[in-house]
């Protein structure tokens, strides 16, 4: 597996955009989860994307259906305990299933033969989520292709950094993940992640804080 995107929890639809769209990131089209109760803006990379998620209606995300997922609780970003994040994988190989135990999500604003794998994980953790029938932007067909061409010049998210205060030994998913050569999670003192765009080649770096608990190398 690989990674497909990054998903930050923020406040409000503006938070962070401004500053990554000051940064030269291009916008891609914003998108609308009917009966999530969630709405996003994306950035897109040659093989990844970044993910601004924000609340949009309190009761569909704590419905039912939606609950399970804790979106909810993340969305909050009101006790510095849930993980403000989440890490979507797809398959590196044609065919490949997620590696670690993980439970079926199916979300109204999906088709009805596709489906959201979730790993099982404390709420401290990332959202680790598997998406089947997801590709790279630079695959996209026409009709669905995305904007990657930014000009401050970033091309490829080339490796991921994600700290947690929680001090407990990981989930498997998260195992899993710290197997992939391009990522890494760690105990630290604070939820933040770090993205090295195109290996840091030009040894240049912003931080977000505190409008986003990010950072970018490149």
């Amino acid at each position: 597996m690989e990674m497909d995107h990054l998903f930050i929890c923020v406040h409000d639809a503006g938070r962070g955009a401004d500053a990554l769209q000051t940064l030269g990131l291009v916008e891609g089209t914003p998108n609308a989860h009917t009966g999530q109760g969630t709405a996003n803006r994306r950035f897109f990379f040659q093989n990844a994307f970044i993910e601004l998620l924000y609340l949009t209606d309190e009761l569909a995300a704590q419905s039912q259906l939606t609950a399970p997922t804790q979106l909810f609780d993340r969305l909050q970003c009101a006790d510095g305990v849930a993980a403000p994040f989440g890490v979507c994988f797809r398959p590196s190989s044609e065919g490949e299933k997620p590696p670690f135990p993980a439970w079926e999500y199916r979300p109204v604003y999906l088709p009805a033969a596709l489906k959201v794998d979730v790993g099982h994980a404390p709420v401290s953790e990332p959202m680790w989520f598997f998406l089947s029938f997801a590709k790279r932007p630079d695959e996209a067909p026409i009709e669905r292709a995305q904007p990657f061409e930014h000009p401050n010049g970033f091309r490829e998210i080339t490796s991921v950094r994600v700290t947690t205060p929680n001090s407990h030994a990981f989930s498997t998913p998260a195992n899993c993940a710290n197997q992939l050569n391009e990522f890494e999670i760690v105990h630290s003192h604070e939820h933040l992640v770090v993205l090295e765009i195109d290996h840091g080649a030009s040894g240049q770096a912003h931080d977000f804080r505190p409008g986003l608990p990010l950072i970018m190398n490149w």
